[in-house]
């Protein structure tokens, strides 16, 4: 049987989402070779963009690894930039190098469209890409710098006056990050707040329309509370380099328009000779399949699909990745020789965040939300994404950068807070306590084996009194200050399985010693040795010093989550290790011990 090459062009949601199910279907079918294709090394999360823009995270926080989603696969990455393609010939062509492909997935993504608004497309800023963010984000910063050495009122207003064109989704979550980025950034140039005017200009009639009118309110409300004027019905009929115009009536004089009004398919589809629909998307079948050529495929905001009903999938994340899913299972099926499935998109429902704290979602099966509940649905669903790509390692990065690698600052309080959290220590000064910590484990789990805690005699008792039967001493399971809860468990559950539960405990100490020591698991041996003092602490009580309860072991256990065991420990080589076979794990449902050590 020859050689099929599957090529996905692009790697964006739909793309990455095509790469992984090809993998699935076809990692046991050796003669499909997948080859994966985008010209930058790392795939951006173009949901949040805004983000970068506004200064809530670093860039790094909305981009993944080629290399670590596709680590483990069978899908060939390759970095390079496609200009043209012949599609009848089957060949794309980069500036120096030729692919050749037996099916194409096209997934190469949008653009924005200005609409022949005279003068956007020189004088705006559009939002699209992770250097458009980039780029607008050092734009406001120097906006700021210069009104606040200017002197001149007209000039000053205009570099205060910071538009952002369309109403849309990325539209009111770029003004969102603006109403609080604009309180850091006044206090840092000792601008007056009320010099700084935001404005959010849509043409249709509301904000957001695809949401609930009950939803739309309270996004307007919310924008016209934290100052935005919001300008609806109000289309930008021409922009200058330092002014814009209004249904060509008003003007309002700004150096900074924020361009979210609208995308259209890349201009590199309009020369393949495929029936382009509105905004050129490119039409295609239930199979996803262009009407031209059949082992074509295109995918995501690349398709133009009309559903059932008649109606035209929207530009979504869910849209790409369902759409690069189905047209993976169906190149898989042609290549199996199996059925085709026809594309059956679910749409779960959209939300918007308008800042950190402020979000309103309309998710099906759910009621409207808005405020904190939505803001936690989102990052909920932005980790469920993130989980599905990469794991749980992606999910830990994102809360880092959410949490603790922050760029914007709040107030003092928090951000004092995240400063001693987030701060780099070195791990191998913790080893003298971590090794102390294992050996006083280890010594109170020997000294429990010489009292034969490991023999048939039981000594735990519900008080301390002495088993004259044993002649040794009986170790007192509860004191006067235990919770009525915790004397039932005692009385039902550990007194009648004694024996057991004085064999685990010395165990367990003789485990956590040799854990701690050997700096093997820390992370879960702190968890279990805060949890047995704990246990101790609701049972008889800790022993005191000076009248005072022992908790170093607890403080000390508790440092051990800085990752202690990585410096001279077996952690350093164990974690790596396991990290990566989790990789491999989820994206083969195997396991393989021979691959990744880091040694």
């Amino acid at each position: 049987m020859s050689t099929k090459r599957i090529v996905i062009l692009g790697a964006g949601y739909g793309g990455l989402q095509a790469a992984k199910t090809l993998h699935k279907q076809l990692r046991k079918h050796h003669s499909a070779e997948i080859m994966l294709i985008d010209q930058n090394s790392s795939h951006t999360l173009l949901t949040e963009l805004h983000q970068v823009a506004g200064d809530r995270v670093e860039p790094g926080g909305v981009t993944v690894s080629m290399e670590h989603v596709l680590e483990y696969t069978k899908v060939q990455f390759v970095k390079d930039r496609i200009v043209k393609a012949d599609l009848k010939a089957k060949k794309l062509y980069s500036n120096n190098k030729e692919y050749t492909f037996d099916y194409l997935i096209m997934g190469v993504g949008s653009e924005p469209t200005y609409f022949n608004i005279e003068g956007m497309e020189e004088y705006s800023l559009p939002l699209w890409t992770l250097d458009d963010a980039v780029k607008i984000h050092g734009h406001i910063v120097q906006m700021f710098e210069k009104a606040s050495k200017e002197k001149d009122s007209k000039k000053r207003k205009e570099l205060l006056t910071f538009v952002v064109g369309g109403g849309g989704f990325t539209g009111v979550e770029m003004m969102g990050e603006l109403i609080e980025w604009r309180n850091t950034l006044c206090k840092r140039y000792h601008i007056s707040r009320d010099e700084v005017e935001l404005v959010q200009i849509e043409a249709l009639p509301t904000l957001v329309p695809i949401l609930d009118a009950k939803l739309i309110g309270k996004v307007e409300r919310y924008l016209k509370k934290k100052g935005v004027e919001v300008l609806t019905d109000s289309c930008i009929t021409s922009v200058t380099e330092n002014s814009l115009t209004i249904n060509e009536e008003k003007t309002i004089p700004t150096r900074t328009l924020i361009w979210t009004g609208g995308i259209k398919a890349k201009s590199f589809v309009k020369g393949l000779g495929l029936s382009l629909g509105a905004r050129d998307r490119i039409v295609v079948n239930e199979y996803l399949q262009t009407k031209e050529f059949p082992y074509v495929y295109a995918i995501g905001d690349n398709m133009e699909y009309q559903d059932k009903n008649g109606q035209v999938l929207p530009p979504l994340v869910e849209t790409a990745v369902q759409s690069g899913e189905y047209a993976a299972i169906n190149i898989a099926a042609e290549i199996k020789g199996s059925e085709k499935k026809k594309l059956d998109a679910k749409l779960h429902g959209v939300m918007v965040s308008v800042g950190s704290f402020f979000c309103v979602a309309q998710l099906s099966g759910m009621p409207l939300l808005s405020g904190l509940p939505a803001t936690f649905i989102k990052h909920l669903v932005n980790m469920h994404y993130l989980f599905g790509i990469g794991g749980l390692e992606l999910i830990w990065e994102y809360l880092n950068y959410q949490l603790f690698h922050k760029t914007r600052q709040y107030n003092c309080l928090l951000e004092t807070g995240i400063g001693h959290i987030r701060r780099r220590n070195f791990t191998f000064w913790l080893v003298p306590l971590r090794i102390w910590l294992g050996v006083m484990w280890l010594m109170s789990g020997i000294d429990k084996i010489q009292s034969d805690w490991l023999g048939d005699w039981v000594v735990l008792g519900l008080t301390g009194a002495t088993d004259a039967t044993a002649s040794a001493s009986v170790t007192p399971l509860i004191g006067a200050s235990s919770p009525g809860w915790y004397v039932a468990i005692a009385e039902n559950i550990i007194m009648p399985n004694a024996l057991f539960f004085q064999k685990l405990i010395v165990i367990t100490e003789i485990g956590l010693g040799l854990a701690f020591i050997l700096g093997i698991f820390t992370f879960i041996a702190a968890i279990a040795s805060i949890a047995m003092h704990i246990n101790f602490a609701l049972g008889a009580g800790l022993p005191q010093t000076n009248g005072l309860p022992d908790l170093w072991w607890i403080a000390a256990s508790l440092a051990m989550f800085s990752g202690a065991g990585r410096a001279f420990g077996v952690d350093y080589y164990l974690m790596p290790f396991l990290r990566n076979q989790l990789r491999y794990l989820q994206k083969n449902k195997s396991i393989n011990p021979l691959k990744g050590w880091e040694l």
